[in-house]
């Protein structure tokens, strides 16, 4: 089963008004009373909510929200809006919502390097880009070993500058995500990218479809979403440790999430594991927040298809959510793990 016919099995169960996960159709007109019953502790070290603070909306009118990322310096959140090809900014000061680029090369992923440039996967060119302060864009990688890359998806940078990143492939299965379909001709691969060298390693290839990622606070360990349900293969996010910041070795199944998947994950200054979860039960929507251990510790319930997240704000307490057709919010008593 694609991508495509896997969204399309999916449809009909997301046709119904969203609901709460006990049942009662929350109006997003009218916020809850504190504290939000869609914030769901399961464990008593779950102590993540600020008691007098709800999920909001900060943002509506998109086709398919990902790879958000904060600007501290300049208070605003990036998202790409992929199948409508173009990048979007919200200002925290004012609300304010604009267009930051148009055309993106149906951009998905997002972050930030350690100078504080925007760092970008795109679907359609097959590569990962850099934006320099001056507003230049400067390729990273497009190839390897002399073959175009599938369609990176989701990227991270370590603190040594290396770039890792995955590329499923989804952004060239069809003309939605980009321009027109077209043929692998690379595994489905994880990358790292030296930032001395410039050369590209290949740390896993034994994903059927690498997603999100994320390094746990101390960079000892990698959490990498295999996607793979959605065209044939497993719905978990692998764990492996870092060997000398340059390769991966004991990987090993974190979490698993048949029916449904996760698609972003992201880690807090705790080492626990924030990831999306979709495409399963609608009342299983929203967020889920993993120890390190593994053990589910609670969940953020949302009325749209989560597809990742990141920590932001000024003290990095405020999670966004890009979430289907919207972007959401929630202040967390935590803080983001990710740099800068």
């Amino acid at each position: 089963m694609d991508r495509r016919a896997f969204v399309t099995g999916a449809a009909a169960a997301i046709l119904a008004e969203p609901a709460l996960s006990w049942g009662t159709v929350r109006d997003w007109g009218n916020l809850p009373h504190y504290p939000d019953p869609d914030i769901e502790a399961l464990d008593k070290r779950f102590k993540f909510n600020v008691g007098t603070g709800a999920i909001e909306r900060v943002a509506t009118g998109f086709r398919w929200c990902e790879g958000p990322v904060y600007f501290r310096d300049l208070r605003c959140l990036i998202w790409s809006d992929i199948p409508n090809n173009r990048m979007m900014r919200w200002d925290e000061d004012d609300g304010h919502v604009s267009v930051f680029r148009e055309p993106s090369n149906y951009s998905n992923g997002n972050t930030r390097d350690n100078e504080g440039r925007l760092v970008t996967c795109e679907h359609d060119a097959r590569r990962v880009t850099r934006t320099e302060h001056d507003g230049t864009i400067t390729v990273l990688i497009d190839k390897f070993d002399g073959k175009p890359l599938n369609s990176p998806n989701d990227v991270v940078v370590a603190s040594d500058g290396a770039i890792w990143f995955t590329d499923p492939g989804y952004g060239i299965q069809g003309n939605y995500e980009s321009s027109k379909q077209r043929p692998f001709e690379l595994k489905t691969n994880v990358y790292r990218l030296d930032p001395k060298s410039g050369q590209a390693t290949v740390v896993v290839d034994d994903f059927v479809r690498p997603n999100g990622l994320a390094f746990s606070p101390d960079e000892k360990k990698l959490y990498i979403v295999d996607s793979g349900i959605t065209n044939g293969g497993p719905s978990h996010m692998r764990v492996f440790d870092v060997v000398s910041g340059t390769k991966l070795a004991n990987g090993k199944v974190f979490a698993e999430f048949q029916p449904g998947l996760t698609d972003g994950v992201r880690t807090d200054m705790e080492g626990n594991v924030w990831c999306s979860y979709g495409w399963g039960d609608r009342k299983e929507d929203g967020v889920r927040c993993y120890a390190p251990s593994g053990d589910l510790l609670g969940k953020i319930h949302l009325p749209e298809t989560v597809a990742n997240l990141t920590f932001g704000g000024p003290k990095k307490n405020r999670l966004f959510i890009a979430a289907s057709t919207s972007i959401y919010s929630v202040y967390v008593n935590d803080m983001g793990a990710q740099k800068p």
